[in-house]
């Protein structure tokens, strides 16, 4: 995709991209044993280690080196692409009829943490469970990638080392979801709840202390499958909830790295004047800020006022007030150079929201107007969003687009351990959401947040044309075909104002020199294992 001048963020990245980072070099893939790794967490784990009942890196992040997946994304590669996709509890797979069937081969050195049997068994235990299987042995209190897996249609477990996914139609995107970091195997020896107090995985760390609200701490697993790994000997995790506090202790050196997708442009300043050893890495996280309209709720049923919400908030002021011209702009899926699947920009200028600002908010006037609302009868609303301060830049800068076309509005802060439940219950009208992508690619996004009947299509928005091209787009197997299809969806999706998409984050992941093959990916929910991680001091 060419890179057009109206996006604000590409002279920043390029610039980024360009310049070698303070401090930066090629890590060596082998390193020395030894150590503790000192990560921190935005906040405390609000569903425990519960990956399937999650939707947040805030689980991700400090879950992931305690389990593992069949594939997984390259640990050591930034971008994720399905050429990037490898091996871990599979030893390998094969595609057969024609994307219909998968035939996962597993490894066979692999045991849980309590010391039983890794077996094909697990597999099917826990994607029965995912899917929500008539027989599944088990059941998750919240499931928003049950979505992810419509498509299958029986999993086999024909033997201790094979596992056979039979598809109801072509799906080559299958074994993508399967390499997020949401997709971790799960004993099935194992009640799912007590995955929400502690963490038995089969992956490089095993849980030695969670004490809420305070740290989370690891230790290596002697018995992991991967020879000779991991490097480290533990990893421990402090709970800082405070952003300012998060990056005045990153820059004392209490910490070893950032946390992902939170330095800003400004804090990236402001870290390369005090430490300029520091390691930045431009990156992104696949993660879109977003606002969710309730459409079963007056008076978001209503498509003017859906609309006039999308053209009020211009995506370029967006991208400077809120980032300093460093998100990237962009409709349902993220734009190059970190994505695959986004819209042109000459497709996106004729969007709403995404045309000149004073033209857009008198439209969004007028249609507010046509709806019955105007000065002497304005629109209140209650605009919801996360109480965590990305959350909250980008909510405060909606509610002073809003006003501006005469719109009243209020914030309220929502805690996350409330806010998943809050709008999986579809309780609340209006708000201001990040979207992360546990992948990059259309069928988990699809599926996940717009298909009639998603438990994450949190507005509950329905097309029955839109639901065909999903369907259409899913099953085919030419990329310039599958593209053409993706791009008429997306078009569709913000005509309709399903969920208005702001823009695209970028972050510039921080870490000190002394930690190598710590490699920040373009989707912030598929690292980090850090088996490969180790410690140079």
């Amino acid at each position: 995709m060419r890179q057009a001048r109206l996006l604000p963020g590409v002279a920043l990245i390029v610039l980024l991209l360009a310049t070698p980072a303070a401090g930066q070099s090629p890590a060596p893939r082998e390193g020395k044993p030894g150590g503790v790794l000192r990560l921190i967490l935005r906040e405390d784990l609000p569903q425990g280690f519960a990956l399937h009942e999650t939707a947040t890196n805030s689980v991700t992040w400090p879950a992931m080196p305690c389990y593992s997946n069949l594939v997984v994304f390259d640990q050591l590669k930034q971008l994720e692409r399905p050429e990037t996709i490898v091996p871990e509890l599979a030893e390998r797979w094969s595609w057969q009829d024609n994307y219909r069937n998968l035939v996962v081969f597993l490894r066979k050195d692999v045991r849980w943490h309590d010391g039983r049997p890794f077996t094909s068994k697990d597999v099917k235990f826990t994607f029965d469970m995912v899917r929500e299987a008539p027989d599944a042995q088990a059941r998750l209190r919240i499931n928003p990638r049950k979505a992810w897996y419509a498509n299958v249609e029986a999993i086999e477990a024909p033997d201790a080392q094979t596992v056979v996914f039979r598809l109801k139609r072509p799906q080559p995107s299958l074994l993508v979801m399967l390499a997020s970091g949401y997709s971790a195997i799960l004993p099935a020896h194992v009640p799912p709840a007590e995955h929400r107090t502690r963490c038995l995985g089969t992956g490089p760390f095993k849980l030695k202390e969670w004490r809420r609200g305070q740290f989370l701490e690891y230790v290596k697993n002697p018995d992991y499958f991967v020879k000779g790994r991991p490097y480290l000997d533990g990893v421990h995790y402090t709970i800082v909830k405070e952003r300012g506090t998060r990056v005045a202790v990153l820059q004392a050196g209490q910490v070893d790295a950032a946390y992902p997708g939170e330095i800003s442009v400004a804090i990236w300043e402001q870290l390369k004047t005090a430490v300029p050893g520091m390691v930045f890495t431009p990156t992104a996280s696949n993660v879109n800020e977003n606002l969710l309209l309730n459409t079963k709720r007056p008076p978001f049923d209503d498509v003017r006022v859906r609309r006039a919400l999308s053209l009020a908030i211009d995506r370029r002021a967006y991208v400077k007030a809120v980032h300093r011209g460093s998100a990237l702009v962009g409709a349902a899926l993220s734009p190059k150079p970190w994505g695959v699947w986004g819209l042109l920009e000459k497709d996106l200028v004729k969007l709403p929201g995404y045309g000149k600002a004073a033209d857009d908010k008198a439209r969004a006037r007028k249609l507010l107007a046509e709806a019955g609302f105007g000065p002497q009868h304005p629109l209140k609303i209650e605009m919801v969003t996360r109480a965590i301060a990305i959350y909250l830049d980008f909510a405060s800068f909606v509610v002073s687009e809003l006003k501006q076309v005469g719109l009243d509005v209020t914030l309220k802060q929502i805690e996350t351990a409330q806010w998943h439940p809050m709008v999986t219950r579809r309780e609340y009208q209006f708000g201001a959401n990040l979207t992360g992508l546990g992948v990059d690619d259309p069928d988990a996004n699809f599926y996940e947040n717009y298909a009639c009947g998603s438990a994450r299509n949190y507005g509950d928005y329905c097309d029955e044309q839109v639901m065909r091209l999903i369907e259409q787009q899913s099953q085919e197997t030419d990329p310039g075909k599958r593209q053409a299809l993706v791009w008429q969806i997306q078009k569709k999706l913000e005509e309709d104002a399903a969920r208005p998409t702001m823009g695209w984050r970028t972050d510039r992941f921080a870490h000190w020199p002394h930690v190598k093959n710590l490699v920040p990916h373009n989707v912030t929910y598929n690292w980090p294992r850090l088996q490969e991680t180790w410690l140079d001091r």
